[in-house]
């Protein structure tokens, strides 16, 4: 997958959902992990847009569906793609949104649009703040960049 940031770009969105489902499959079989209905559902209903959904938004979708009605199905399921790196917790929206690199090991950065909620994901250039961390003897673990302003679409008025 490129480097452009999934999200504010035209982009093939049903090859894009296709994708990130065959790798999670595939990924949750190869490391003996269960996908189930739930797990799997939560992931596409995040994949349907490139907008972040809050954990009771995710719930409210799965309860519409007969998948389940207390808050917990809904965390669980979003830990768990978390944990795998399926998903994203954007934490100034305290929300999610399906990682547009699963399987890559990347360390993103997220521009949040304040006008229609659209976020995207882009590669960080973190190089040289590994740098520093390693000059300092700080160890980085994980390192997420978020952005907030206007997208392409809004910034023009036509979002709006």
């Amino acid at each position: 997958m490129s480097n452009d940031p999934l999200g504010f770009c035209a982009h093939d969105h049903a090859s894009c959902m296709r994708s990130a489902m065959k790798a999670a499959q595939e990924a949750c079989a190869a490391r003996g992990v269960q996908f189930t209905k739930v797990r799997q559902r939560t992931l596409e209903i995040l994949l349907e847009s490139h907008a972040a959904l809050g954990a009771y938004d995710v719930l409210a979708r799965l309860n519409a569906e007969g998948l389940g009605s207390k808050p917990p199905v809904a965390y669980r399921a979003l830990a768990f793609l978390v944990e795998q790196g399926f998903v994203h917790r954007i934490e100034r929206l305290n929300a999610f949104i399906a990682c547009a690199r699963p399987g890559a090991d990347h360390d993103p950065a997220f521009m949040i649009c304040r006008a229609c909620g659209t976020v995207a994901e882009a590669e960080t250039a973190s190089v040289g703040l590994k740098a520093s961390a390693s000059q300092s003897g700080f160890q980085i673990e994980q390192t997420v960049i978020e952005a907030e302003g206007l997208c392409p679409t809004c910034q023009t008025g036509a979002g709006t």
